[in-house]
């Protein structure tokens, strides 16, 4: 009798572990099917290092990105590869170093915005002459036939993929690395129920900025400003920085809008948000500078579950790390070939060691510099050491300021730390302790004490100008001719038609390294093109056009089935 009740008690357990089991797998398949996918959001402005109240900044108010960084990961080494927008720009595009692949002169045409084909054009002379001599027109860079926008993978991936609005990447935007490119286009231009990949990008803290706001209220009073230790204490200094302190405040308002469009849409349980500046500040010695002062950047990385909010994260970054971390969030492993790393998600790599940086010719100006920073100490080589630091350059001369100081430079009125930057000529090497020097106005690199650190750094420096094999030695006359041969534009071959065994339309184009895109019916003629990776099934009274396109080449003619 034992025995049968025994057995009737285990055949009971059996049934009930076996029925929680069942219980188990089937909540979590509806949770798994229930779950909404993972959206990202790029908040991109320009010009600007990590100058925000999370980062320390007393006198300047950013209530919004101070929640931001309170809700998500700070990143306190976080470094362009490039202290200029559009060489800094190709590497978050493409995950790729510019020196690598001869884009990192400033800036090869007018890239700035997105153009149909048929809206671009090339000058033959801009009044830039190359260290050999040569004159450079506009061109564009032409990548390997497998470096692409990364935005192409999340296309392929079914992302709706969004730019608002500046693309800047040294070649003009292909028509197939953006579902729209455009300055009101917004996430909530998606089809329904499609996960999106928006860049929002703000121009309100650009370099032009502090003179095209000039008539702006200020929001904070010249006399509340911090100074740098390289500009002397005069009206004009305070009342720029001034403008650049209102126009960050104006930024952060523009922000805290965005966020609450996400909040108000229900998103925000779904989305990350990561922000970012493209390279360091907008003044002289920051902007165009190949030390901390151009290239550290803010990044705040925030989670819809607000994991790991407030932490500060001390890794070195590059913001050529970008592309990579969206992909490995969204769970698709980054391609082999990038420069950048994931530093997070499903594909998180294993952190850098150092930060590299290059300037090379920006706008008239030929130079050339190389840097490597670690997140304290920044080791600096000048291959044209006989140049000056500062160097004219009409852009940058339209802020007060910079004209100010370069007229007090000539007239022999400025002094101490304020001279440093106004140096003749350049010293073959500079190398700085941020720890007490956070301003990189004092070059030890005489001083013994840091003699093992310098090698150090000297010896990785050389190992990653070779490993890229640095475009920087080579003329830009030299690089152009072997993007265009004899300076003729290549251009992408047109796309051909065929059919599977399924009866499912194939598209191709013998151009190795070209992306193409089509148009369906009502969509034909538009600015809006599908991403073409797979064969498509087509209906019978369906009409469809292609065209094809690889970076820096002319797009294909638009051929049809």
């Amino acid at each position: 009798m034992r025995t049968m009740l025994n057995s009737t008690i285990n055949m009971f357990k059996s049934k009930l572990i076996l029925l929680i089991i069942l219980l188990f797998f089937s909540c979590s398949e509806n949770i798994k099917t229930t779950q909404k996918p993972l959206n990202i959001v790029w908040i991109s402005c320009e010009d600007m290092g990590p100058i925000l109240g999370s980062y320390g900044n007393e006198k300047i108010k950013t209530p919004n990105l101070d929640k931001l960084a309170s809700e998500g990961v700070r990143y306190t080494n976080a470094y362009s590869t490039v202290g200029v927008c559009a060489p800094s720009r190709f590497s978050i595009i493409t995950g790729m170093y510019s020196a690598r692949l001869g884009a990192h002169n400033m800036r090869t045409g007018d890239y700035h915005n997105y153009k149909t084909p048929e809206q671009v054009s090339h000058r033959k002379d801009i009044g830039v002459i190359d260290k050999a001599g040569k004159n450079i027109p506009e061109y564009e860079v032409v990548t390997p036939p497998h470096v692409k926008p990364f935005t192409e993978i999340l296309r392929k991936e079914g992302y709706y993929c969004a730019n608002n609005f500046k693309c800047d990447y040294q070649f003009n935007t292909p028509f197939t690395a953006w579902d729209e490119v455009s300055s009101t286009v917004s996430f909530r231009d998606r089809p329904k129920d499609t996960p999106f990949f928006y860049v929002w990008n703000t121009l309100l803290t650009h370099e032009s900025r502090i003179w095209e706001r000039s008539n702006e209220p200020l929001t904070i009073r010249p006399e509340d400003v911090i100074i740098p230790s390289y500009f002397p204490d005069i009206p004009e200094v305070r009342n720029d920085i001034a403008r650049k302190y209102s126009n960050i405040e104006a930024m952060d308002k523009k922000v805290g809008e965005l966020i609450n469009q996400l909040e108000s849409d229900g998103l925000l349980e779904n989305t990350v948000i990561m922000f970012w500046s493209d390279h360091g500040g907008n003044l002289l010695r920051q902007k165009r500078a190949v030390g901390n002062s151009g290239l550290n950047v803010p990044l705040i990385i925030k989670y819809p579950d607000k994991k790991n909010a407030g932490k500060v994260d001390d890794r070195i970054v590059s913001l050529m790390d970008l592309g990579p971390t969206v992909l490995s969030l969204l769970n698709i492993k980054p391609p082999k070939h990038y420069d950048g790393k994931a530093i997070a998600g499903r594909y998180e790599e294993e952190a850098r060691e150092y930060a590299f940086g290059t300037a090379d010719r920006f706008d008239e100006s030929t130079d050339m510099q190389r840097s490597v920073l670690d997140g304290r100490h920044v080791y600096i080589k000048n291959f044209i050491p006989e140049l000056p630091l500062i160097y004219r350059n009409k852009y940058r001369e339209r802020i007060t300021m910079n004209s100010k100081l370069i007229q007090m430079d000539s007239l022999n009125m400025l002094e101490g730390d304020a001279k440093y930057i106004f140096m003749r000529t350049k010293p073959l090497e500079e190398f700085y302790d941020l720890a007490d020097d956070p301003y990189e106005v004092n070059n030890i690199i005489d001083d013994t004490q840091y003699t093992e650190k310098i090698n150090e750094f000297r010896v990785a420096l050389e190992n990653w100008q070779k490993e890229i094999n640095d475009q920087g030695f080579i003329p830009e006359n030299e690089i152009v001719e072997s993007f265009w041969p004899n300076r003729i534009q290549p251009k992408t071959e047109n796309v051909t038609f065929s059919t599977d065994k399924q009866g499912r339309l194939e598209l191709s184009s013998i151009t190795d390294g070209a992306s193409i895109g089509y148009q369906i019916d009502e969509k034909i003629g538009t600015n809006s093109w599908s991403l073409y990776h797979k064969p498509i099934e087509l209906g019978d009274k369906q009409k469809i056009v292609a065209r094809a396109i690889r970076i820096g080449y002319k797009a294909s003619e638009t051929t049809s089935n």
